[in-house]
């Protein structure tokens, strides 16, 4: 069996969304040294609606290909839909990720939160902090 999926091998290969968008109403950048990854997300948001959404990764495939399907996932969609996104439903679009990378996912998960936080910040808009849990240790990834 392959290391990786083929979906997980198309995103790194053919990422969606790379990118700045100027004036985005958020951006959230997460990361940690101890695993290498770094992403930050641009969200442009319409009417409650994220239009666009960009992406820019410095990491291993398995972050770049979460950062690509993570903003397919929520490209599109309500605001609200999008703070609904899990590190699980990234993996299981990539048709999984190996135990090792999975907290490539948790990263693309927090980033758009992050992103969303900021949003929110922004423009003054009361929201549930429990939405924003803090970001996570690498060290509980097994990395």
């Amino acid at each position: 069996m392959a290391l990786y999926s083929e979906k997980v091998m198309d995103h790194f290969r053919n990422p969606r969304n790379v990118g700045v968008l100027e004036n985005a109403d958020g951006v959230g950048e997460v990361g940690n040294a101890k695993c290498g990854d770094i992403m930050k997300i641009y969200l442009k948001i319409d009417r409650d609606t994220i239009s666009d959404v960009k992406f820019e990764t410095f990491g291993c495939g398995s972050a770049i290909a979460s950062s690509s399907m993570a903003t397919e996932l929520i490209k599109g969609q309500p605001v609200s839909e999008a703070l609904k996104l899990t590190n699980r439903a990234v993996a299981e679009a990539l048709d999984g990720l190996p135990a090792h990378k999975l907290h490539c996912s948790v990263l693309a998960e927090e980033a758009i939160k992050a992103a969303l936080k900021d949003y929110y910040d922004k423009n003054g808009i009361a929201y549930d902090e429990s939405l924003f849990p803090a970001a996570h240790d690498c060290d509980h990834c097994g990395v």
